[in-house]
């Protein structure tokens, strides 16, 4: 009896010192944290707050009056440049996502055999990713340069004329697609291969048994267990649609005719040869919209109905 009695007193001394503990270990860990949410809201949340607000804000020129309102929207929808920039953006990402992603899916189901050789081309393949996108840009100014440049120059020995590859407004485009699809293919492998490392081989194995070629071992097993890697993969290559800019400045700095300019190109554009900031934030939060949008359609359409066995 004696000893019961002393257990119930003893119990709220002890749920205090757990009690104590949490709100200790809550402000460690809070600590810890402070640097890195002070950077986070400095360099993420308040410049997301700041475009949001310059969106709004239209300003009269040679006057300090200062109004709010989708004004900035509305002369954004009717500027014929803006539109010609976002079906360029589109027609960008057609062409580099889709050929990108499955080259790279290729190489790596190709190249998934730990051995000397698939580890030499993985390196080759890789090396483009290691390049800046300006140097990369600088790369191909000489392969694409008419007359004289790389690409010109072989097909020359096929008997082939010389040809404008960056100063014909129907090919300039297509040129940069071509640039981007080199230079992303090796970073969207490495995902890959991670993703069929995670695949179980005795999968692969049950289906040779019962007679599957390699066309439906990798339309039963492999491409379908990499739907969450694939996913990913497309939620970056929609980033990198939309972020990449370095080789339209360096190589056609949006011309010719404004065939190759895009949209963050047209921002760029707007906020410092034209110095209309409404407009171009304007421009910035319906870009960040439209790629939110998509990514969030990528993951769950992708994602869905797939799973994972223990």
């Amino acid at each position: 009896m004696v000893a019961e009695v002393e257990g119930r007193i003893g119990m709220p001394a002890t749920l205090a010192r757990r009690s104590a503990g949490r709100r200790t270990q809550a402000g460690r860990a809070a600590l810890l944290l402070a640097p890195s949410l002070v950077f986070l809201f400095a360099f993420t949340y308040w410049p997301i707050g700041q475009v949001l607000v310059q969106s709004l804000t239209i300003e009269t020129f040679g006057s300090d009056l200062v109004s709010f309102g989708l004004g900035n929207f509305e002369r954004l929808l009717a500027d014929a440049s803006f539109g010609r920039a976002v079906s360029n953006n589109l027609l960008y990402a057609l062409g580099t996502i889709l050929p990108s992603v499955a080259v790279a899916m290729a190489l790596a189901v190709g190249l998934q055999d730990a051995t000397r050789f698939n580890a030499a081309l993985r390196t080759v393949v890789f090396f483009p990713v290691l390049l800046p996108l300006v140097a990369a840009a600088a790369l191909f100014l000489f392969v694409f340069m008419p007359g004289i440049g790389l690409l010109d120059y072989y097909l020359a020995k096929l008997g082939a004329g010389s040809t404008n590859w960056l100063g014909n407004p129907d090919i300039a485009l297509w040129s940069l697609v071509v640039l981007t699809v080199w230079k992303n293919a090796g970073y969207y492998m490495l995902f890959f291969l991670a993703g069929l490392q995670a695949i179980p081989l005795d999968l692969y194995e049950a289906a040779r048994i019962e007679g599957a070629g390699a066309w439906a071992r990798f339309r039963r097993i492999t491409l379908p267990l990499l739907g969450p890697t694939l996913a990913f993969v497309l939620v970056i290559a929609l980033v990198n649609v939309i972020t990449q800019v370095d080789h339209v400045v360096v190589l056609t700095e949006g011309g010719p005719s404004d065939s190759t300019n895009l949209l963050l190109f047209y921002i760029y554009q707007q906020a410092h040869e034209n110095y209309d900031y409404g407009k171009a934030a304007a421009a910035t939060v319906l870009s960040v919209a439209g790629l939110l949008a998509l990514s969030f359609l990528s993951l769950r359409t992708l994602e869905r109905g797939i799973h994972y066995e223990a």
